[in-house]
Formats: C-alpha cells, structure tokens, sequence
C-alpha cells in the first residue's frame, strides 16, 4: 500500500511517538511551569478557556491548547464524531496530559479518557447553559452550543462520576485552581 493509499483509507494524519522535547520548550515560555502538575476537567462551555485567558500570570494553559500543539486533538469538530472517534482522541489527549503534568504544568480542560483529575468544575446547570449561550452569542471560540446541550448533561454525568471517586468538585473555575494553587503552596512548605 503506497502512502497516498493510506491518506486516502483515513480521515486523521497516522500518528506516531516522538520526542516532544521542543513543543513543551515552547510553550513553557508562555506559561508557567511548577514543582507539580495539575489537571482540571470541567465540560465544555464551562468558563475555562474564559479563566485560562482573564489570568494576570500564566499559570494555567488550556488543555485545547496543549492538546492541539501537541497534535492529539485533530483539525475540525472532532467531539462531533461516533464514540470510537472521541474516544481515541481522549486517549491522546491523556498521554499529552500526563507527559505535561510531569514537567510541571497545570492544565484545564474537557478531555479525559481514563487518566484521574486532580479535581473537577460542574457549575450548576442553568449557570453553565448561560455560559454556553453568552459564549454561542458574544465570542464564540468552538465548543458545544445550545444545540449540542444533550451531549453537555452526558459530558457532565461522565465528569461528576470522579466525584465519586473522592475527586475534589468545585462549581466554578476560580475555585478550583485556587485550591489547587493553594495545595502546590502548601506542598512547597
């Protein structure tokens, strides 16, 4: 099979591991990097991308960001495809999560296949279709919209199931990476 073969049988680039050495480089002189990584899961529409470009110092990089430099997200509306394609690009995405946690980042985003958050954001539901709609009406940067609200409420059951899991819930944004700031301070102590 020729490699135009290939291109044609797949609607994603093939991907392979590789040393990540020089994108991490990159955009550790954007945000910071700290003793210990986090990682914040919160659905989409939920103030994250809002909060990750309101802070005064980069602590925090949306997970979009990381996700999509590192090429584990693919072009397009991929939360838009069958289960096993959201599926697979979760589980790239966890891989890049763990290698950045490791250099020391703090991340918040809305895609995890298996890895466990260090905590959750779950505004309540009636805040979180606001932001939704402010987001869909004013500055609409991608992400689920009024239409796409069934696949919220499931994004969210599959998010509160780590509650269960004794991962801390927070229902904003602000107070996650808070206690979250305050944990990594307390740790250096």
């Amino acid at each position: 099979m020729t490699a135009e073969e290939i291109n044609l049988l797949s609607d994603a680039t093939p991907l392979a591991f590789c040393d990540g050495s020089s994108v991490y480089r990159e955009l550790a002189t954007t945000y910071n990097t700290h003793d210990i990584g986090y990682f914040i899961l919160g659905p989409s529409g939920a103030g994250k991308t809002y909060f990750v470009n309101s802070q005064t110092s980069k602590d925090w990089i949306d997970g979009d960001i990381l996700w999509m430099k590192t090429n584990a997200h693919p072009d397009g509306e991929w939360w838009l495809k069958p289960l096993d394609g959201i599926n697979e690009v979760e589980r790239r995405s966890d891989v890049i999560t763990m290698q950045a946690k490791k250099l020391g980042f703090w991340i918040i985003g809305s895609d995890c296949f298996s890895i466990i958050p260090d905590a959750i954001v779950l505004p309540d539901w009636e805040t979180h279709k606001k932001y939704i709609k402010s987001r869909e009406d004013n500055n609409y940067d991608g992400g689920a919209t009024s239409e796409h609200l069934e696949g919220v409420l499931r994004s969210r059951k599959y998010i509160e199931s780590f509650a269960e899991k004794g991962v801390p819930l927070f229902t904003s944004v602000q107070e996650a990476t808070a206690s979250l700031a305050k944990k990594a301070e307390q740790s250096r102590s």
